[in-house]
């Protein structure tokens, strides 16, 4: 798997195209597979665009829509943040043409991957996403396996969301997947990042780490803001750090050249950690979400 060096960090808004607030392609990220468009309408608004060559999702972030697919057409009920609920979502086939409308506005996520089959025009339903939670204390994150290969089919592409209370690590023990080997799969992975805010509405952080080895070297110790991406095209990655008083939301996209598999390895110098955390239970606060909607937004 190539990779042409680019900047490993988006910020919001530095890769607009209208309508998306931000995209992620292969051609722009400098690798084969993984890709990413944060759609941004206002109320009444729709938005046209073609699949070509890739798969995709459209998650609601924030607000309902419906998506109508070539002939086709599904409601998204969506939600009122990363923060409110567990969401529905819908499937869109690669070479389709689509048209997303949000009567009253709202902020969706569009996954994707270069695929070699159509599947079909699909909805995904709240109530089929398994939750998960992993770690344990301070390392405690929820994890909302709406598109791995165990709980929705693709071709390539594999998404989840991690919620991460505030004050907690996550992606933690650091690990990678960057090469076909036992126990590991490559893939090119995308994040995608939102912060809670504060009691008063001002808006918090989070931080990211991202280290290569010493022939393929990357460097990122970044703090993250709502709307901002992070790229890993090889190398170990975590923590992902959530600020006290500030919950973190991050989408991961990940897709690769060979087989649907979601396999890591542990850096071998943090591994020790899963060890740790026998009898450590779960953080209280967690589950951030369920499919109920929450009062917090």
């Amino acid at each position: 798997m190539t990779y042409a060096r680019v900047n490993p960090l988006m910020r919001r808004g530095s890769t607009a195209q209208r309508p998306f607030d931000a995209v992620v392609t292969p051609e722009n990220a400098g690798w084969g597979f993984s890709g990413l468009r944060i759609l941004e309408l206002p109320v009444g608004a729709r938005a046209r665009f073609v699949t070509g060559d890739d798969e995709m999702l459209v998650l609601p972030l924030s607000g309902s829509c419906d998506v109508t697919c070539d002939d086709e057409r599904v409601t998204l009920t969506g939600r009122r943040s990363v923060f409110s609920r567990v969401t529905d979502f819908a499937y869109l086939p690669r070479d389709s043409a689509v048209t997303v409308r949000a009567p009253n506005g709202g902020r969706f996520a569009l996954p994707s991957a270069r695929a070699g089959h159509r599947l079909p025009f699909r909805y995904g339903p709240a109530d089929d996403v398994p939750v998960e939670m992993r770690g344990a204390g301070q390392a405690s994150r929820q994890v909302n396996n709406f598109c791995t290969p165990e709980s929705f089919e693709a071709d390539r592409l594999i998404a989840c969301e991690v919620l991460t209370p505030g004050g907690n690590w996550s992606s933690y023990p650091p690990h990678k997947h960057d090469e076909h080997a036992a126990g590991e799969s490559c893939l090119e992975e995308i994040y995608y990042f939102e912060v809670a805010p504060s009691p008063s509405g001002s808006a918090g952080c989070g931080f990211q780490r991202v280290y290569g080895h010493e022939d393929r070297p990357i460097d990122v110790c970044a703090e993250v803001r709502t709307g901002d991406v992070v790229l890993i095209p090889y190398g170990w990655h975590g923590p992902s750090m959530a600020a006290p008083g500030y919950d973190l939301y991050y989408l991961n996209v990940m897709a690769g050249p060979g087989a649907r598999e979601w396999l890591v390895r542990d850096d071998p110098a943090h591994g020790w950690v899963r060890a740790s955390w026998t009898g450590v239970p779960v953080d209280s606060r967690l589950p951030l979400t369920t499919v109920k909607e929450r009062t917090r937004s």
